[in-house]
C-alpha cells in the first residue's frame, strides 16, 4: 500500500474492504484481525483499533458490503418502467452481469457472511437490515411495473438472482456464466410471467460481449 489512510473513516473503509477481499479469497477462517493488518499494509493492531472484536469486524464488513453492492446494483438509478420494458430489461441484465463478473469477489464475500449470519443471531440482524434496502427498491420496481403481488414477486426475482449468482460464482456453472443477452431473456420471461404478458426477449444493444 503506497499511502496509509489519515482519517478514522478512511481507515475503517480500508479495513472493511480488506476484510471483504479476504473473505472472498480465504473464506471465514482466513478472516482475522492480523490478516487484515497484513493484507492492508497496516501496523499490527490497527484493525483492532477499528473493530475491537470479531463480531464488530463482521458487522463492519456487512455494512461495507451493503454500500458497495448498492453502488453495483444501483436499483434506484434503473430506468423507470414508464420509459419502456426494453430499457428496463437492458439495465437489469447489465446489473446482474456485473455482479457475476466484475464483482464476483464481492458476491463470494456476501455468501460467506450470509452463512456466518445463520450461526450468529447478532450478525443476522445486521445482515437483514442491510439487505432490506434492496428489498425496498425491488418491491417498488415491481409495483411500478404493475405487479398484482409486489412482495411475492420481489422475492421471486431475488431468489432467481441469488440462485443464478450462486450457481455461476461458486457452483457448477462457474466456468460458463450466462451472457448479457441470456440474462435479459431470463428476466423477460420471468417478469412477463409475473405480469401475465408475453415477453419478446432480444439482445441488449451492444451486449454481445460482457461489459
Amino acid at each position: 500500500m503506497s499511502e496509509r489512510p489519515t482519517t478514522p473513516a478512511a481507515r475503517a473503509g480500508l479495513v472493511a474492504d480488506t476484510a471483504l477481499a479476504l473473505l472472498a479469497e480465504r473464506g471465514m477462517r482466513g478472516l482475522t484481525h492480523r490478516a487484515v493488518d497484513d493484507a492492508a499494509g497496516l501496523p499490527q493492531g490497527s484493525t483492532s483499533n477499528v473493530a475491537r472484536t470479531r463480531q464488530t469486524l463482521l458487522e463492519l464488513a456487512v455494512r461495507r458490503l451493503a454500500d458497495r453492492e448498492e453502488r453495483v446494483l444501483a436499483l434506484q438509478d434503473l430506468p423507470a418502467p414508464r420509459e419502456g420494458a426494453d430499457a428496463l430489461l437492458d439495465a437489469l441484465a447489465l446489473t446482474v452481469h456485473r455482479a457475476l463478473t466484475q464483482n464476483r469477489d464481492l458476491t463470494l464475500a456476501r455468501y460467506e457472511l450470509a452463512l456466518e449470519a445463520t450461526r450468529r443471531p447478532e450478525l443476522r440482524a445486521h445482515f437483514d437490515t442491510a439487505g432490506a434496502r434492496f428489498r425496498t427498491h425491488l418491491t417498488a420496481l415491481v409495483t411500478a411495473l404493475g405487479s398484482p403481488s409486489p412482495d411475492r414477486h420481489a422475492l421471486t426475482l431475488t431468489a432467481w438472482a441469488d440462485g443464478l449468482l450462486l450457481s455461476c460464482v461458486a457452483g457448477s456453472y462457474h466456468a460458463e456464466p450466462p451472457t448479457i443477452p441470456e440474462i435479459r431473456a431470463d428476466l423477460g420471461e420471468i417478469i412477463g410471467g409475473m405480469l401475465g404478458t408475453r415477453s419478446a426477449p432480444r439482445s441488449a444493444p451492444g451486449s454481445a460481449t460482457p461489459s
